[in-house]
Parts: C-alpha cells; sequence; structure tokens
C-alpha cells in the first residue's frame, strides 16, 4: 500500500483526476439542466456514445478536431431535441423515452461506425488534443502542472462551471427553468412557455453530453471504441442527485468520482497482482452505489420532475 500512496501524492494524479472529472462535468451539468426543468433524461448514456463517434469520425475525415466538437455537439443537441419532442412535447414517459433514446443512440453509433470504418482488426484513432499551458499560472508548483497544463476542453469544463451557475441563479432564463422545474403551473399563470423553456433545457443538456463524448474520443483515448463511455452516462445521473442539482455540489461530486477512479488506476499500477483487476474495475460504482443510499434520502428533487405538462389539464 506504500506504494499507493507515492502515487497519489505526485502531481500526475492530481491532473488525473481532473481529466477524469472533464466528461463527468459535461454530462452532469447537461443532466442537472435537463433536470431542473422538470425532464430526467436517461438517454445520456446512448447521447454520449452517439456524439463520441459522431465527433471522432468528423474529426478523423475532416482531420479538424474542433470540427469534431462541433458535431458532436450539434449530434448531442439534436438527440436532447428527439428526447425532448418524446416528452415535453408530447408528455410519454420520460423512463421509457430515454431508454429508448439510450438503445436507439447506441444502435445508431455502432452501424454508422461498422458503415464508415468497417470491420478493422485495429481500431483507427486520431491525433487528438495536446495540453496547452497558461502561461504564468502554469508554472505555479503542485498546482500549475496538475490544473493549467490541460487540455483546452478541460479549461472549458472548469469555466463551464461557474457559468452554469451563473445562467441558473442570475439570469431570466434560469430562473424560468428553476419555476418550470418546480411549479411549471405558476411558470405558466407568470407568463413563462413551459413548453419552450423545458425543451430548451432538455437540448441544452444534450449538448453538453455530447461534449462530454467529444472529449473521451478526441483527448482522453484519441479513438472510438464501443466501451468508450463505459457508465459514464449513469453515472452523471447518479451525480446529479449526489450534487443535490446544483452547479457547483455536482462538479465536486464529479471530482469525488474522478478521485475514486483515479485511485483505483494507481492501485492496478502499484503491483497488487493478487487482486484481480476488476476488484478495483468496481470501486468507483461501489462508491457511487454508497454515495447514493447515503444522499439521496435526504434530496430534494425539482417538484415537478418527470410529471408531464398539459396546459388545458388544471
Amino acid at each position: 500500500m506504500s506504494a499507493v500512496f507515492e502515487q497519489i501524492f505526485q502531481v500526475g494524479f492530481l491532473a488525473a483526476i481532473i481529466r477524469i472529472a472533464t466528461p463527468l462535468a459535461f454530462a452532469t451539468l447537461g443532466e442537472m439542466f435537463s433536470e431542473r426543468a422538470g425532464v430526467l433524461n436517461l438517454g445520456i448514456e446512448g447521447i454520449m456514445l452517439l456524439a463520441a463517434m459522431a465527433g471522432f469520425t468528423a474529426a478523423s475525415l475532416s482531420g479538424s478536431l474542433w470540427l469534431g466538437v462541433l458535431v458532436a455537439v450539434l449530434v448531442g443537441a439534436a438527440m436532447g431535441a428527439l428526447h425532448g419532442l418524446f416528452t415535453v412535447v408530447l408528455g410519454l414517459s420520460q423512463h421509457v423515452c430515454g431508454i429508448g433514446v439510450t438503445l436507439f443512440c447506441s444502435g445508431l453509433a455502432y452501424f454508422l461506425y461498422r458503415l464508415i470504418f468497417g470491420q478493422q482488426s485495429v481500431p483507427p484513432s486520431i491525433k487528438g488534443f495536446q495540453p496547452a499551458p497558461i502561461p504564468l499560472l502554469s508554472e505555479i508548483p503542485i498546482l500549475g502542472p496538475a490544473v493549467f497544463n490541460q487540455f483546452t476542453l478541460v479549461y472549458l469544463a472548469i469555466i463551464a462551471v461557474p457559468f452554469a451557475a451563473f445562467v441558473l441563479y442570475r439570469t431570466p432564463w434560469g430562473l424560468s427553468v428553476r419555476m418550470v422545474g418546480e411549479n411549471p403551473r405558476a411558470a405558466d399563470s407568470a407568463g413563462v412557455s413551459v413548453i419552450a423553456t423545458r425543451f430548451q433545457g432538455v437540448i441544452l443538456g444534450g449538448a453538453l453530453m455530447g461534449l462530454a463524448g467529444a472529449f473521451l474520443t478526441m483527448a482522453q483515448f484519441n479513438a472510438f471504441t464501443f466501451g468508450v463511455v463505459s457508465g459514464r452516462g449513469w453515472v452523471a445521473i447518479a451525480l446529479v442527485v449526489f450534487g443535490r442539482w446544483d452547479p457547483w455540489r455536482s462538479a465536486g461530486a464529479a471530482l469525488l468520482f474522478a478521485f475514486v477512479d483515479a485511485l483505483q488506476l494507481r492501485m492496478q499500477a502499484s503491483g497488487l497482482g493478487h487482486i484481480p483487476y476488476e476488484a478495483f474495475l468496481m470501486l468507483p460504482f461501489i462508491f457511487t452505489i454508497v454515495a447514493m443510499a447515503f444522499i439521496s434520502r435526504n434530496a430534494v428533487a425539482p417538484s415537478a420532475l418527470l410529471k408531464p405538462f398539459r396546459r388545458e389539464e388544471r
């Protein structure tokens, strides 16, 4: 275990935590916006996978990483709009539609990938984003190399957290989102379009989920595989509850999960070969389940979450 602790107290360990937390932060913020508007999006796993595939394909064929990011965001927004059409406009079950979106996106991602790249023994790869150190800040001892010598998308995730908090708590649109998630009848009486606001929240959430998928294939792994998401979408749903539907707390929950995930990677590399590696892989998910068991009992979800809004019904 001494070898594990030696690896923990290193700059590389802190940098790994931030990198692992980045896609979780994007996905968690996206799910948070959707749920604050009153819509549970269980399609997040599939949306991330399809966006990851689309972004990787666009970057591979065009040679432009930022075009790949844009495509991933647009695909995520489009799938969010699809989920919004079913749940917000048509008022169908959010649980059933979310699972349907995940299955549809997953199947579409597999089909398109096989259609474009074929059956290859070695998966195609790209030259992904490279670390972009920030002058002066990257020279700060310990903190600088870990935080300010990261990918551009990591900086975007760091900025996204306070920006999301500002939008949610300090703007008229954020107030509308919180109103339609808590009391859509009151929001409708105040002149707020519940359908439009919820639709916008779900689309924004889908775009952020797409950005999470783009990070996985264009910064973290630089390749697309069918297991690239590996349950991160489901974890993001749990992190929203763990963070009590707040941007800052949700980001903190993402960092905490990333800490456990980075720890299990270090434990695998520490020479504990007598323990099956699957035991280490389980640690982050066990942590999530245990945390949910304690936190969810006192967590108060938006009052109108999962409840469709029909203006003609009183």
